[in-house]
């Protein structure tokens, strides 16, 4: 196995980053092939069980309500409705069903507990769980692991100095702090960010050294595409180039050679060729499903041909153990 390291500086990630191509991706390739059954991709699926009418205003997302797009604001959703949607997933090839919900932070409430509900619902039926529903508390967190959850979602975006540009209502450190409060629950971690907003290669790296520094490394690393939307701040963002994909990929996957990287939001836009590049720099994950929370996404059955042309496999759920038997419940306490 690769051997893992905490303390990156910005110049040894950069020096990475702006590796010739080919030698980036080459050396990416073979970190992946060493670390992981290269072939195998984790496939997820992503509801939003809760849309729109959040009060955090997040530059590139939709489901603000201060901003003015086409979104239709949706109550959260019933578990009978949650577990078909599982049900669904599963029959298309994913293992893990993911859960958003457009909150700023969990709260004590009857919503929450419908969650919980759904959580145990869907841990039953054999998938992997992930939530992001927001900020949360220690206690919260552990309720969530109490219900089964396996892995919980929340995106650093990009890096601390460029935060306060894309988001006001939420600090940096709330963020952080999050993700404290998840390991304390011994949930796995799933934390990336956004390339498209604006950010320079600087704040790219940077976002990458916050993630490659913390104790024990997320789980799970998101790469997100901006896919702007009408009506948001981010409207007019060009497209992300897919060299810039594949370079974050591959230097995601050097920095932190042990954590599923996942290819995200963006690959609707994306040929199967370019996608390609992504798996064989180190992506080990995606979503699948018609719509990634309130975008258009590939479908199942596209992704499974894709699969079959480039020789990939599905991994199965619970590779590493359920959470009692995972990575965080083996490494010491995180900090960030």
């Amino acid at each position: 196995m690769q051997p893992t390291k905490h303390n990156w500086t910005k110049e040894e990630i950069s020096a990475i980053y702006h590796k010739p191509f080919l030698d980036l991706v080459y050396e990416a390739a073979t970190i992946h092939r060493e670390n992981k059954d290269y072939s195998e991709v984790q496939v997820s699926s992503l509801i939003s069980i809760k849309t729109g009418g959040c009060a955090e205003d997040c530059s590139y997302c939709p489901q603000a309500a201060r901003y003015h797009t086409d979104l239709e604001v949706q109550p959260l959703m019933q578990v009978g409705q949650v577990v078909s949607a599982a049900v669904k997933a599963k029959e298309g090839g994913a293992s893990r069903l993911c859960m958003g919900a457009a909150w700023r932070e969990v709260r004590d409430n009857r919503d929450f507990d419908r969650v919980i509900e759904m959580v145990k619902a869907v841990n039953d039926m054999d998938m992997e769980v992930c939530c992001t529903l927001g900020m949360l508390t220690e206690n919260q967190a552990q309720r969530l692991a109490d219900a089964g959850l396996y892995a919980y979602n929340h995106n650093i975006d990009t890096s601390e100095d460029d935060y306060k540009r894309i988001i006001s209502t939420r600090t940096y450190d709330d963020r952080l702090n999050t993700i404290k409060n998840v390991r304390k629950a011994k949930l796995t971690v799933c934390s990336g960010g956004i390339i498209g907003l604006g950010e320079t290669e600087e704040d790219r790296v940077s976002m990458l050294q916050t993630l490659a520094n913390m104790a024990v490394h997320p789980e799970s690393v998101p790469v997100n595409a901006l896919v702007p939307v009408k009506g948001t701040p981010l409207e007019s963002q060009p497209r992300v180039p897919i060299w810039d994909m594949v370079r974050m990929i591959a230097t995601a996957r050097i920095v932190m050679p042990n954590s599923v990287v996942r290819l995200s939001a963006g690959r609707n836009e994306m040929s199967t060729l370019e996608q390609a590049f992504c798996f064989m720099a180190g992506a080990s994950s995606i979503f699948a499903g018609d719509k990634l929370l309130t975008t258009p996404n590939p479908a199942f059955v596209d992704d499974m041909a894709m699969f079959e042309l480039l020789g990939l496999k599905t991994r199965d759920a619970f590779k590493n153990g359920r959470p009692a038997n995972t990575i965080a419940d083996k490494q010491p306490e995180a900090t960030v």
